[in-house]
């Protein structure tokens, strides 16, 4: 299966590992809730250049958001970071600032209570970035292919809609990918509950199969520890009725290629394929509620390499991200034509009979073409920077994970 446009090459950036950005962006990165005011005004100051604000607003340390932000501040799609302290947050930034440091990328690290407060900050602040970017701007062009891109896709505003056109047109779009040798993620284990006898089907070693299903069922327990599953009111308004109906639409996302390895957030994948991720935390209940944020989830996939994500929506979402551009897949004709600002492809249009699942699952493929070489995505138009980055536990991935 080919695209309607056969793949071709684009320019892109290419990083001191080897990997290639579609986006040469400088991250302001805030490291605790206290600097995370400073660190909005600098991106704010700079409106209209390529500056994202990220952070992580714990004082007390975690290893998932260490692990997080040194992912991002190094994502393929990042030219540089400033990282904002206020100083006496518990968070290791000498260990995030030399690991940015040895990726080749410029950065530097802005402590408040060191720096004079928050004017002083500010301005010095804006003042590197400004900088920064003076120096990204003279950084050469490489050629990069289709089979070379990492794409993530997630649904958030699920309706009825969601798995009869816009799902299962990613799963399309998935299956030219991994065609075209490129690398596909999918993920949201909470909401494939009820999908582990398919999921191991396509295990692409026995050895892949229990660990597939288990993720599943941790979910499951996960949210039944927590009282509540990964099907919020607004999906039955929009006319879904079970949470196996809701994970056999988001199941199609995945389309039908093997599946080679599982993910949990900051996992990179080892060759081209099919990947699922793991969001949902390992071991007891702890730090609040599941993570079930679509925002914080994005950020997940950039952690594991996505350069762009789909998103696709029957009820209509507004969200972008930080750092990637995301690409809106509207499922519901209707909701489409309330919010065509924020959406870039109509599938809604197969329910109207004026087009297929192949025809969509195109011209997805052709959008992210679009978008790699520059091309800005809707929700980029608009200005969308949305990030989340909370507390989480994970365990280390096993030998069988992984091809």
């Amino acid at each position: 299966m080919r695209s309607s446009s056969p793949p071709t090459s684009f320019p892109a950036w290419r990083r001191a590992d080897g990997r290639k950005g579609i986006r040469n962006i400088v991250v302001v990165a805030y490291l605790v809730e206290c600097a995370h005011h400073v660190a909005r005004e600098i991106v704010l100051s700079l409106r209209g250049q390529p500056v994202h604000l990220i952070g992580f607003g714990g004082c007390f340390p975690n290893a998932y958001a260490d692990r997080m932000l040194r992912a991002l501040c190094t994502h393929p799609n990042v030219g540089g970071a400033l990282l904002v302290s206020l100083g006496c947050e518990s968070f290791n930034r000498g260990g995030l600032a030399a690991h940015v440091r040895a990726s080749g990328r410029p950065t530097d690290t802005l402590v408040i209570q060191e720096t004079g407060g928050t004017r002083t900050s500010i301005t010095r602040g804006r003042d590197w970035v400004l900088g920064a970017l003076e120096q990204l701007a003279e950084a050469p062009r490489v050629p990069m292919e289709l089979r070379e891109l990492v794409v993530g896709t997630i649904c958030g505003g699920s309706d009825a809609t969601s798995g009869l056109t816009a799902n299962p047109a990613v799963g399309e779009a998935f299956d030219r990918l991994n065609a075209a040798g490129a690398t596909t993620i999918f993920e949201e284990t909470g909401e494939l509950i009820g999908c582990e006898p398919f999921l191991a089907e396509r295990a692409a070693r026995p050895g892949l199969r229990p660990i597939l299903q288990s993720a599943v069922t941790k979910a499951a327990r996960h949210y039944a520890s927590l009282g509540h599953g990964s099907f919020a009111p607004g999906n039955a308004d929009g006319g879904l009725t079970t949470i196996e109906e809701k994970s056999l639409g988001a199941y199609s996302k995945s389309g039908h290629a093997p599946i080679l390895g599982l993910l949990k957030p900051g996992d990179r994948p080892t060759q081209p394929g099919l990947y699922l991720l793991d969001v949902v935390p390992d071991g007891d209940v702890r730090f609040g509620f599941a993570n079930i944020n679509d925002t914080a989830e994005i950020g997940e996939l950039m952690a594991c390499g996505a350069h762009l994500t789909l998103f696709t929506t029957g009820r209509g979402s507004v969200v972008g991200s930080a750092i990637s551009p995301v690409i809106k897949i509207c499922a519901n004709p209707d909701t489409y034509a309330r919010m065509p600002e924020d959406m870039d492809v109509n599938a809604g249009r197969i329910l109207d009979g004026e087009a297929t699942l192949a025809t969509v699952g195109g011209e997805i493929v052709d959008r992210i073409l679009a978008t790699a070489k520059g091309a800005p995505t809707a929700s980029e138009q608009l200005g969308h920077q949305e990030f989340v980055l909370t507390y989480k536990s994970f365990d280390p991935l096993g030998p069988a994970c992984l091809p």
